[in-house]
């Protein structure tokens, strides 16, 4: 049996319980209105798992019962469960109550009714553990798959989520934001908060204040307030996008438009925090804090903004949060921000170091540690990666008395890949920042494919893991190339060396496309191995692991055109061309059943390009 965060004691024991049609679920006077009410719907998911609804009633409970009770006197979010022959017990402080229920339904998720008497005492080694998505850059989630996401958070005991906006909120009134977009509502976000509250989860505002924000300042409205001039007339680019559009600090005017979306926003959460983000600002310094910075340096000019939106947030009752990539540069003036400030520390890389860990915490800084799932610019998943990643971070946590973790997933690129495939990272960092005892990459990815996918070989991901490794002309290669030929932005150089590094890759390229078919009829076969509930998984990794097929043969023309790169066999380019129109037909369908249309348009645009550029070959 496996139980994902593997609790920190467990001890089995002889005997059985008989969980029967009669069995009751006895709340203890003691139980909250909140345990009461996810009591219900632990119902729901045991009566899934057992194919009958236990019987939930209030009151001390008999011999037979499964008992409820909440002891406050024990840590947050600790809880204890006892299973014998004559019934089970659970007893924890509130929210350790509602993690104790997840414990017991991944137990009836793998035994069914025939329970084997076990004790458990349970706590999380890391207090705050959050899961970070990216609804500004290419993909903004229906609401029910935002639902969907919060219960399987709640199930891996999970406790903070955070969605990142730029423009793609309906604020009021600025509706060159949007207009080309598909915003949530204060009405969905209202909705969605109280859905999260419920299971225990705080749903924290997160929103681009100060770089990132390219719609805001590419605007009629504002693009006075940006740090360079002509930020609305530059032809679009995702790296531009990514990299410039800083506000001008400077400008009165930008504090009170930035406080004043903060405060529109803020007020739909019943969360008391807030992230301002405050990251990647590269721009400063550029164009018009130039003689600012030059003449205070361009960390003082950062802080001084940051401090005034730091103060604005605690001014609302809310504890702010930033990322602390630029402060990075100048720890020492953390001292000049409010006590109350959490500096949200991100690493990617897979060997990332502990360093960056070690002088937030030198510095005095109250900080989380933020891996990524690592699937931004690419059609799947590297799980091999975030693994590696996620490990290090958490140990790096508990080393340095980091108060939390925030795992990311961001867009980039368009978001390209499917929002589920990130489920894997995300288990990961529940997993690794509630018990300090990591499995093996295997052994993690067999748990997470009995537990989460229901696939009872627990192959499911040692198949996934293969698709990322056949990989030879990725989705960032695919966005660069059409930007270079378009000549928009101004990272062509960045580009061609990123190309050119990755050159060797496409050696292979008909190998790897060879063992990606194989791949899919594994796939294909495996279907029939998943629970019925998860075979509708299958189909968006088969068309990943098409995608990137067609994309290592459009890498050969790139290549080729770029740096003269000769190729064997060459494939036929009309045929070519269709083939790449009839998958994307299918992604569009893939993309839809979880996504609103958001920036769809634009992954269009740049399929019908490559189809016109194909049928231009020779």
């Amino acid at each position: 049996m496996y139980l994902i965060p593997a609790p920190a004691k467990l001890e089995k024991k002889e005997g059985q319980f008989i969980w029967t049609y009669e069995t009751y679920v006895s709340l203890d006077k003691s139980c909250s209105p909140l345990i009461s009410r996810q009591a219900m719907l632990f119902g729901d998911g045991a009566e899934e798992r057992l194919g009958f609804r236990p019987i939930i009633a209030r009151g001390a409970g008999q011999e037979g019962d499964v008992r409820i009770v909440q002891d406050d006197s024990m840590k947050k979010e600790s809880y204890i469960l006892d299973i014998t022959e004559d019934g089970i017990c659970l007893t924890g402080e509130e929210s350790g109550v509602w993690h104790g229920m997840q414990t017991l339904l991944q137990i009836l998720e793998q035994e069914g009714a025939v329970l084997g008497a076990l004790h458990i005492e349970d706590e999380p080694s890391i207090a705050n553990r959050g899961y970070y998505f990216d609804c500004a850059r290419g993909r903004v989630p229906k609401l029910d798959w935002l639902k969907k996401l919060a219960d399987r958070m709640a199930y891996y005991k999970m406790n903070q989520l955070q969605l990142y906006i730029e423009h793609s909120y309906l604020f009021r009134g600025m509706t060159e934001l949007w207009r080309d977009d598909t915003p949530l509502t204060a009405e969905e976000i209202m909705e969605f908060d109280h859905y999260c509250n419920e299971r225990g989860i705080e749903l924290v505002p997160s929103l681009s204040s100060f770089g990132h924000l390219h719609k805001l300042l590419s605007s009629k409205e504002y693009e006075h307030l940006c740090e360079l001039e002509g930020s609305n007339k530059r032809p679009f680019s995702l790296p531009d996008r990514m990299h410039h559009h800083t506000i001008n600090t400077l400008d009165p005017e930008s504090i009170g438009l930035i406080e004043g979306m903060i405060g529109e926003y803020m007020e739909l959460f019943t969360s008391k925090q807030f992230n301002f983000c405050a990251d990647e600002t590269f721009d400063l310094g550029k164009g018009k804090s130039k003689a600012a910075v030059e003449e205070k340096g361009r960390g003082r000019i950062y802080i001084d903004y940051v401090k005034k939106l730091a103060d604005f947030v605690i001014s609302k009752g809310r504890r702010p949060m930033f990322w602390g990539d630029v402060i990075l540069g100048f720890p020492e003036l953390l001292k000049d921000l409010p006590e109350e400030i959490i500096c949200l520390n991100w690493g990617y890389l897979w060997n990332q170091r502990e360093e960056e860990t070690m002088w937030m915490h030198d510095a005095g800084a109250t900080q989380y540690c933020c891996p990524g799932c690592c699937a931004w610019n690419e059609l799947t998943a590297l799980n091999w990666n975030s693994y590696n990643n996620v490990m290090r971070l958490c140990n790096y946590a508990r080393k340095y008395n980091a108060i939390g973790i925030l795992n990311t997933d961001w867009g980039d690129f368009l978001h390209i890949n499917h929002p589920d495939f990130t489920r894997v990272g995300m288990i990961y960092g529940a997993a690794f920042s509630w018990n300090e005892n990591i499995p093996s990459y295997e052994e993690i990815n067999r748990q997470i494919s009995r537990l989460e996918y229901r696939d009872d070989s627990e192959g499911y991901l040692e198949i996934v893991h293969r698709i990322h490794e056949n990989s030879a002309f990725s989705w960032g290669e695919t966005v660069r190339f059409w930007e270079i030929k378009r000549g928009v932005g101004d990272h062509e150089a960045d580009s061609l060396k990123f190309m050119k590094d990755s050159l060797p890759s496409m050696d292979t390229a008909d190998e790897k496309d060879a063992r990606l078919k194989e791949l899919a009829k594994e796939l294909y076969a495996h279907i029939g191995r998943l629970d019925s509930s998860k075979k509708a998984l299958i189909m968006p990794q088969i068309v990943a692991a098409d995608g990137i097929r067609i994309f290592n043969q459009i890498g050969k023309f790139a290549t080729a055109e770029l740096f003269g790169k000769a190729y064997d066999t060459m494939p036929d380019s009309w045929a070519l061309a269709k083939e790449l129109e009839t998958w994307f037909y299918h992604y569009k369908q893939v993309y839809r059943s979880v996504s609103r249309e958001s920036e769809l348009r634009i992954v269009q645009d740049l399929v019908c390009w490559y189809g016109d550029y194909l049928r231009d070959q020779k």
